[in-house]
């Protein structure tokens, strides 16, 4: 099957040696735009498959294209970000307007440089073809949204009151994501209230230079407190945990507690930071009765091998489900090895963490549910 390919870039040089990048591989149709105002008149005549989008350009910039093809014909877009604070921000705000993944931007040279990162723009142009585009989803999905969120913080706000658990003891959700995690990841945590029991440790597959900017994205829509793991750090309920790009990230036994603990990105596993490395160290020191693992969209299988030992241990997992996967991978994968304890959309996690976790009196689960409705 030939893809069709749309390469947007204001630099001459860059578009010239994405297009010949792609000419050496079989089953690609090439097209190139300079500007936004360029990519937009040729989702009709062209109909691409894919398109690559640079963020910064001219007469119409990427975001701004990109909210247009979302609105007018979505279609898989990969973003071409450079490694700047003002780039990690515009490329996370990409993810949430419906862009499938991005790469990194070379520096420098770029005869030179564009060999570093053709190998992740192969797979990701090619991963991209395939995958659920979600598209715009409106004043009115934007509104459910923020509602979410501010009933999330609401809930539970002005009090100290933590779920009782069996035993006393806290437990961990482990989530692993990839490819169109950002957004996913933004339409769940913010869902998860005030006085959150557990605490959420989240290996999501992104270059370093991205983690912290997004860590800041989530703590500023969520209620609980989210943080880059940047060094060792108490786990604590109701904080979430976001593994430093490029790294992986570890649960480590510390006297009475656990802490989360970056280590180098190991070179025996494909993708970073790892799920498959952060689901079997919290099974190595926590009781699998204090584990949930989520598996949500991405490519390949990070983490599922893991995680379906997780369940035959008596542990919990939820895969997202094919529906509302950008790309149905790594869940699909748990799922296959008949690891999930349940699958289900994205706007449904949350809601059924929280249910596993409440107390058992009716009269509490009425409260917060109240609280949501409201």
């Amino acid at each position: 099957m030939t893809i069709k390919l749309l390469i947007a870039d204001d630099s001459a040089l860059m578009r010239k040696h994405l297009k010949n990048l792609f000419e050496q591989e079989n089953g690609f149709e090439i097209r190139t735009a300079r500007n936004g105002v360029e990519v937009l008149a040729e989702l009709d005549g062209f109909d691409p498959d894919v398109i690559t989008l640079d963020i910064n350009m001219p007469v119409m910039d990427g975001l701004t294209c990109l909210s247009r093809i979302m609105v007018q014909r979505p279609k898989p877009v990969v973003m071409v970000s450079s490694l700047t604070a003002a780039g990690a921000e515009a490329t996370l705000q990409s993810l949430s307007l419906g862009a499938v993944d991005f790469v990194r931007k070379p520096d420098g040279t770029i005869s030179l440089s564009i060999d570093r990162i053709c190998h992740e723009l192969l797979i990701k142009v090619r991963a991209a073809a395939g995958a659920r585009v979600r598209g715009a989803t409106g004043l009115r999905g934007r509104l459910e949204n923020e509602r979410s969120r501010i009933v999330a913080r609401a809930a539970g706000r002005g009090t100290d009151a933590r779920v009782p658990l069996a035993g006393g003891q806290p437990g961990m959700v482990l989530v692993g994501v990839s490819t169109g995690g950002p957004s996913t990841l933004e339409e769940i945590l913010p869902r998860l209230p005030s006085g959150f029991p557990w605490s959420v440790l989240v290996a999501q597959h992104m270059p370093g230079g991205f983690t912290g900017v997004f860590a800041r994205r989530l703590n500023d829509m969520s209620a609980l407190r989210v943080v880059e793991a940047v060094q060792q750090m108490p786990i604590e309920p109701g904080t979430v945990y976001i593994a430093k790009g490029d790294a992986d990230l570890l649960v480590l036994r510390r006297g009475t507690g656990f802490v989360a603990a970056p280590v180098p990105a190991s070179p025996d596993h494909l993708w970073h930071p790892s799920v498959t490395r952060l689901v079997r160290s919290a099974m190595d020191v926590v009781p699998v009765d204090r584990l949930i693992g989520v598996q949500l969209t991405g490519m390949g299988d990070d983490g599922a091998a893991a995680m379906t030992d997780l369940h035959r241990s008596g542990g919990r997992t939820i895969a997202q489900d094919a529906a509302s996967s950008v790309v149905f991978g790594m869940p699909g994968e748990l799922v296959r090895r008949g690891g999930a304890s349940v699958v289900l959309r994205s706007n449904r996690i949350a809601d059924e963490i929280v249910a596993w976790l409440l107390p058992s009196d009716t009269d509490s689960k009425e409260t917060i549910h109240a609280a949501r409705a409201r």
